[in-house]
């Protein structure tokens, strides 16, 4: 997994179940002087997905879309 990625999940993973919007990711993960689209975190959210969540299998955590909020770390 690439270090931003790891660092987004990182993140994500020390906060659960807390709901952070795409600034506020690429504040805490990328930082103040991020120059880009905030979609960028849509880009990483996905791919994180498609490498660690598995739909075969039970999880007892997930990356949770909050619709016009942002993303957050679930745990069941």
């Amino acid at each position: 997994m690439p270090p931003k990625e790891l660092e987004l999940l990182f993140f994500l993973a020390s906060n659960p179940n807390r709901v952070f919007t795409r600034e506020q990711l690429l504040e805490n993960v990328w930082g103040y002087d991020f120059y880009g689209e905030s979609r960028t975190v849509d880009v990483h959210i996905k791919r994180i997905r498609e490498k660690i969540e598995n739909p075969d299998r039970e999880q007892n955590w997930c990356i949770k879309t909050v619709w016009s909020k942002g993303y957050k770390f679930e745990t069941r």
